[in-house]
């Protein structure tokens, strides 16, 4: 995920389908494009794909093609078509359970999403204090516990300043020291220093040592995720149908550049045997400048990437909690308790609650020695628990596509069935490799793995969900939402 640690599902303006607007376009396709990428990209991911060298582009291209092409597309043509985001999009192309539990895992995924943010923010904060504590496992649950309340008190209070912090992620923490890291690696080498990895042809490919080889590419698909994001805004482009396709191919373009260029120049001088999947990105800073004698710029770089995330993960807090709160709040799904607001109007108990299970899980990296199996492990049923939602989008398309051919769109994907069904199966193996421990965690137990994994999937996923749909109760809804119900 995203990637540019932005929720891909916050409250937003209804979208209009274009069909029924006569309203003026407001937005180019280029902007647009900028939008989607400032969704998407950033520098979090990058170690854990520099550990592969030059195979990185190819294992940054195929789930761009399999996975990326098909939800910006399809999601292009829900949002024109119907608002609401991915719950309206499910409920109306499946069933409302299945559109609660599309929108319950986009908030579920967060609970595992903010250990792994945080953990890479603690990691980046220690080459400011002491870089050895990057590795220390206490320090790093201290760290994300002592954030991530600090997040809740902020976003309870309904503060917007700090939410701001956001929208200059993309600048701030990841363009500008992106282009930093690149330029300082290409310097590097053009000084006749070796690379750490192989850069030559025969290493464009990964090395088959079996599945366990490949399956770090699972981080990917959540490097991914969050495309859908700015689908909502397509009906503001002059030519939907031509201009779309256009704006998330630039945007396809300048992810892959702002993802596989840091992680080549993390792998030039950081040998993938040392390199930590949460601290590689400040190894590597720390590394080049210690070479070109410029190492006061290491804590800069620290700050830049700190901000960046923090003011992302302020912006998750507040947006698919909110989202799942109306939602509950309308159809009922959620007992009263989790449904009361503070008197700044902020869903405070589902934080809270949130908060809770987030600490118990950051517990885990002061009991498992390795820190970067544990980030490993939280990113892995982060991806697992959101790719459901993109399961259930692929089903409703297609389902909407046959059952309401007619209903107005202002942007038709082509070849949909294509798209959905290429989606659906390689988020469905996306799915399966998770559950194979990546050959870079080969010391732990691999059934451990699975049960955690699993675990952590079915629970948070599936469970959890469930027993909110079985045991809920009429009393549930809104008194407003039941008023409606008795008048229509």
């Amino acid at each position: 995920m995203s990637s540019m640690d932005v929720p891909s599902d916050l409250p937003k303006p209804e979208a209009r389908p274009v069909a029924r607007s006569a309203a003026t376009p407001t937005l180019t396709w280029v902007t647009l494009a900028l939008m989607t990428t400032a969704s998407v990209a950033s520098l979090r991911a990058a170690p854990t794909m520099a550990v592969y060298g030059l195979a990185c582009v190819f294992l940054y291209l195929v789930p761009a093609i399999v996975f990326l092409l098909p939800t910006a597309l399809i999601s292009a043509e829900l949002a024109s078509g119907w608002s609401g985001g991915v719950y309206r999009w499910v409920a109306e192309g499946l069933t409302k359970p299945l559109g609660f539990l599309a929108v319950w895992c986009q908030f579920a995924m967060t609970i595992f999403y903010y250990p792994s943010l945080l953990a890479f923010v603690a990691s980046t904060i220690a080459y400011v204090i002491d870089p050895s504590l990057a590795d220390n496992g206490v320090y790093t649950a201290i760290v994300i516990m002592v954030l991530y309340w600090t997040g809740v008190w902020v976003s309870s209070r309904g503060t917007k300043a700090l939410a701001g912090l956001s929208s200059w992620g993309l600048v701030i923490g990841t363009l500008v020291p992106g282009t930093v890291l690149v330029v300082l690696g290409m310097v590097f080498l053009g000084q006749g220093n070796p690379s750490a990895a192989p850069m030559d042809s025969s290493h464009l490919l990964p090395q088959w040592t079996g599945l366990a080889s490949l399956v770090l590419i699972v981080n990917n698909f959540l490097s991914y995720s969050g495309m859908e994001m700015n689908a909502v805004h397509v009906s503001s482009l002059k030519d939907p149908p031509k201009e779309y396709p256009k704006s998330m191919f630039l945007a396809m373009g300048l992810v892959l550049l702002i993802f596989i260029l840091p992680a080549l120049a993390i792998s030039w001088v950081v040998p993938a045997d040392q390199l930590s999947l949460t601290a590689g990105v400040m190894q590597a800073f720390d590394a080049f400048f210690s070479y070109f004698n410029i190492g006061w710029m290491t804590p800069i770089a620290a700050v830049m990437l700190i901000s960046a995330s923090l003011g992302g993960m302020l912006t998750w807090l507040a947006g698919p909690s909110k989202g799942l709160l109306e939602i509950s709040r309308s159809e009922g799904y959620l007992p009263p308790f989790l449904q009361k607001l503070n008197k700044f109007g902020i869903q405070q108990n589902i934080l809270v609650t949130q908060g809770i299970v987030t600490s118990i899980i950051a517990l885990m990296y002061a009991l498992i020695p390795n820190v970067s199996s544990v980030y490993w492990i939280f990113s892995t049923i982060t991806t697992q628990v959101y790719l459901i939602v993109y399961l259930l989008m692929f089903a409703a398309a297609m389902r909407l596509r046959k059952n309401q051919p007619d209903h107005p769109r202002g942007y038709r994907a082509p070849a949909l069935g294509v798209l959905c069904s290429v989606g659906l199966l390689s988020s469905l193996a996306a799915l399966a490799i998770g559950f194979v421990p990546p050959s870079q965690f080969g010391s732990g137990s691999v059934w451990s793995y699975i049960v955690i994994v699993g675990g952590g999937l079915i629970i948070l996923g599936l469970l959890i969900p469930w027993a909110f749909l079985k045991f809920r109760k009429p009393s549930w809804r809104s008194p407003a939402a039941r008023g409606e119900a008795g008048t229509s």
